[in-house]
């Protein structure tokens, strides 16, 4: 089973402000992962990995590829929010 490994890179250059952001290795390339404090989480989200909301004021993870795949924009439009568990489990989880 792939092992996910944070690496040491320089801080992407992302239009976001606050919160302690870092890079993961995955099977499926490099993701930029943010947590999110509940203090900080103000709105609803749908998790993409269990496909349940994260209700507001609930700490969670936000992810977006190291490099994006979308033609437009810089990965933001690719920014998901998951439960932190959701986030760790999502090779276990995902459909092939």
């Amino acid at each position: 089973m792939p092992r996910r490994r944070p690496r040491r890179r320089p801080e992407p250059t992302r239009p976001l402000v606050g919160g302690h952001q870092h890079v993961e290795e995955w099977s499926d390339g490099d993701w930029v992962v943010r947590q999110i404090t509940g203090a900080t989480s103000s709105k609803p989200y749908r998790c993409p990995g269990c496909d349940q909301l994260i209700p507001p004021a609930t700490p969670h993870v936000v992810a977006w590829p190291m490099d994006p795949t979308s033609f437009t924009g810089d990965g933001l439009d690719e920014r998901r929010h998951w439960h932190a568990a959701c986030w760790r489990a999502r090779d276990r989880r995902r459909r092939k």
